[in-house]
């Protein structure tokens, strides 16, 4: 592993800019980790050497000219979640459906992170239809976690989170509808944020559930986090869903936080999140957390927001009813695979083969839920009384608001499980993501940073940090604040001690 590759993203756009060091030379050394490393994680579905190496070159005639950067991570390379398009290149959304489809425009996270002068490495493998918490629901293979290439990298969008923490890329882009940057974030030692929903636009994202999907940055540092989040973030008339006001001050935020100083902040516990279910080696280590919270100045007290417990069968009504919806789409008319045989004639009769073809078992379960539902004489008492629900958790989240600037709990109640270990029992799959779809529900920002190894099986355990909408900067002020004290306390940073092959075989 070359130093360059270890460097943060931060350092590495400050490097190429004082020209220290050139874009091309910095996405070269991160191809080559991919080419090294990648038969072992699968982190990628697609990379584009040609169109990584073009935008390289762009930013270091940018640099010779003397021009300003584009923004703060220009020539920083990234891994991009295969579920945004991206004109030109496969858009697959880890699906058989879409298997050979080339968008024919940008998303607008895409385009910004062009237009900043960013790297884009490639796609990233992910659960299909972002549809799981494992990454093993892709048709094309499962990411095998870097820290042991046995066990999960979390799901949807563990592609993403395994690339960074193997040095494959120094950033990368997710998306989160339950939990799918958080828990994966979690389970390979690496920061995942969820963005307020509407603060970054889903213009270009392949929905699977509209109320509840948002992008949002991956990195290996909370001030990464932070840079990315402002490339990204910002309102877009293409999405209906954007929200119209100023962008958080994220990167003040953070780089507030990195003086360690969190007096005046006050912190709540999630009472709910713990006990039966939760491995000993996560509550171990979240209570560390909280005590270094404590010591940085921060005010701890326990919150209880009673329906939370209710969040997890809430979200498995809601999430599939407008995944039935949004899927529908996919019919074999206008793009995506369409399959047919000599005795399929009627549209109805080709819809039925490419849809029985193209989804696999996860993505057909959550149509089925979905659709039932959605369906006559059941909508109000399912798809009805979970949104009701959803309210009484904004509602919990609002009156915790009120006596606390921030929530934490440990990002999942696992560390990483092994593959295959859940493929055949989705309740025990579902439950990865306890912690993190309060958050989703109720539209507010959420945060995972990395919390230290469990001492059951040296795997990484995260810490949760939920704000308010519109208050992700709190998420970076906090999360900065515990980093530089996690960090003391290891005597270095977490992700450094990833094997150098990325983990046991």
């Amino acid at each position: 592993m070359t130093e360059l590759i270890k460097l943060t993203a931060a350092e590495l756009a400050e490097k190429i800019q004082s020209r220290e060091v050139s874009a091309v030379e910095v996405a070269q050394a991160h191809l080559d980790r991919i080419a090294e490393v990648d038969d072992h994680i699968h982190a990628f579905l697609h990379v584009d050497t040609e169109g990584a190496l073009e935008a390289a070159r762009a930013v270091d005639a940018d640099v010779a000219e003397g021009k300003a950067p584009k923004s703060a991570l220009a020539g920083v390379p990234l891994a991009l979640k295969d579920v945004l398009t991206t004109k030109g290149i496969p858009t697959t959304v880890g699906s058989k459906t879409l298997e050979n489809w080339i968008p024919p425009y940008d998303a607008t996270v895409t385009r910004k992170l062009r237009e900043a002068g960013v790297v884009v490495l490639g796609k990233t493998n992910m659960d299909e239809f972002a549809m799981g918490s494992s990454t093993e629901n892709s048709a094309f293979g499962p990411t095998h976690n870097p820290w042991d290439h046995a066990r999960i990298p979390g799901g949807s969008g563990g592609g993403s989170s395994a690339s960074i923490a193997a040095f494959e890329a120094a950033i990368a882009i997710g998306t989160d509808t339950g939990g799918s940057i958080r828990q994966p974030g979690a389970v390979t030692g690496t920061v995942g944020v969820k963005p307020t929903y509407g603060g970054v636009s889903r213009y270009g994202l392949v929905a699977f559930s509209s109320s509840l999907d948002q992008a949002g940055p991956c990195a290996r540092t909370v001030l990464d986090a932070a840079l990315l989040h402002e490339v990204i973030a910002g309102y877009d008339p293409m999405d209906s869903t954007s929200i119209d006001a100023p962008v958080p001050p994220v990167v003040a935020a953070a780089r507030q936080g990195l003086t360690g100083d969190l007096k005046g902040v006050r912190v709540g516990v999630v009472k709910e999140f713990a006990g039966d279910g939760y491995q000993p080696g996560v509550l171990r280590s979240f209570e560390a957390a909280v005590e270094q919270l404590r010591a940085l100045g921060a005010e701890v007290v326990e919150v209880s927001c009673p329906n939370f417990t209710y969040a997890l069968p809430a979200y498995y009504l809601i999430a599939p009813s407008e995944c039935s919806s949004n899927l529908a789409r996919f019919d074999a008319m206008r793009y995506g695979l369409r399959v047919s045989d000599d005795g399929a004639h009627s549209a109805e009769e080709v819809m039925s083969l490419t849809r029985e073809k193209g989804f696999g078992p996860e993505v057909k379960r959550r149509i089925m839920l979905g659709t039932y539902a959605l369906s006559s004489g059941y909508y109000d008492a399912y798809y009805g009384s979970a949104q009701k629900v959803r309210t009484l958790i904004t509602r919990d989240f609002e009156a915790a608001y009120e006596k606390v600037d921030v929530l934490v709990s440990p990002t999942t109640p696992t560390t990483a499980f092994k593959i295959g270990e859940r493929v055949d029992d989705p309740m025990a799959m579902y439950l990865a993501d306890l912690c993190t779809i309060p958050s989703n529900l109720a539209g507010n920002a959420a945060m995972s940073v990395p919390s230290g190894l469990s001492h059951e099986d040296g795997l990484p355990v995260g810490l949760q940090i939920m704000a308010p909408a519109m208050a992700d900067d709190r998420l970076y002020r906090v999360g900065a604040a515990y980093e530089v004290a996690r960090d003391a306390a290891n005597g270095g940073s977490l992700v450094h001690e990833v094997p150098e092959l990325g983990g046991k075989k």
